[in-house]
């Protein structure tokens, strides 16, 4: 067991009946259940350092307040492709999304089959506790992951191993497994803009919405408040004015719900990753 994994400072070995753990001094202690959600408004610009997390993976904070400890959000990198140094591995969350940003991952899951390979614009959500594995990837790779709570452990499965059988529609913990493939998604109005959609609604019980937009021939879009917890956006490509301040590729931001927002002056390759999420307690 490791945590956290974008810097870790916990972490349990073991070798046959023998354990050790091994911490940091003062490290944070899991919480337990979800901490209490803490709204705030957030801008992250590109350009922040990023540090070394599990698997030699490079992580760089989106939200560093974290909304009480509720959710973490992060933009991953693997500079260097090839093998990825994981191991078949699991967590214990509520909610896990990965979006790939650039380049392309393999990966396989728990009664998924065969690896599949995520490119450019692809989704998984991670259900809770389900087993997986990052295999290789392109050189260079860029991922953004959600994930509620913000800390939370990986447990290594050493008596599971990778690929297994088919269990398709299976559930964990209400949740189903979802690979979204951009490339067989058709773009769709939104908003009087154009947005890819996904089935996260559905394979999360109501939990989380994922969508990717771009302008088409809106010159603005207006978002009405949102009656939820995250309502989180990240900058995959171009420029725009976000509550007219302006935003550039890899810059992310949080709105606070209950507040309308804006994106205006949006470049032609605008791109934004836009997630919502319902209120988690509600749900639970």
């Amino acid at each position: 067991m490791i945590y956290p994994a974008d810097d870790p400072h916990t972490a349990l070995l073991s070798k046959d009946r023998e354990r050790v753990r091994l911490t940091r001094p003062g490290a944070t202690p899991i919480p337990q259940g979800l901490p209490a959600f803490k709204p705030e408004a957030v801008l992250t610009r590109t350009g922040a350092a990023s540090a070394e997390g599990r698997a030699g993976m490079l992580y760089r904070d989106l939200i560093p307040g974290r909304l009480g400890g509720r959710y973490i959000a992060s933009h991953i990198s693997i500079p260097v492709g090839g093998p990825v140094s994981d191991w078949v591995h699991y967590h214990r969350i509520a909610l896990q999304m990965i979006y790939v940003r650039r380049g392309w991952v393999r990966v396989v899951y728990q009664d998924q089959g065969d690896p599949f390979v995520m490119n450019e614009g692809d989704l998984v959500l991670q259900p809770p506790a389900i087993r997986h594995r990052v295999l290789e990837s392109s050189g260079p790779l860029e991922v953004v992951e959600i994930t509620a709570p913000a800390l939370h452990e990986t447990f290594a499965d050493h008596a599971m191993s990778l690929p297994g059988g088919e269990q398709p529609g299976r559930a964990y913990s209400g949740q189903a497994f979802l690979h979204s493939v951009a490339a067989e998604t058709e773009w769709t109005p939104y908003r009087g803009a154009e947005a890819r959609t996904t089935a996260m609604h559905a394979a999360t019980d109501g939990l989380c919405e994922v969508r990717t937009i771009r302008p088409g021939s809106a010159v603005a879009i207006e978002f009405p408040p949102h009656d939820g917890e995250l309502v989180f956006g990240f900058v995959l490509d171009g420029q725009a004015d976000f509550n007219g301040e302006p935003v550039d590729a890899a810059d992310s931001f949080v709105v606070p719900p209950g507040e309308p927002w804006t994106l205006g002056r949006m470049s032609s390759n605008f791109r934004l990753l836009h997630v919502t999420t319902a209120r988690l307690d509600a749900a639970a």
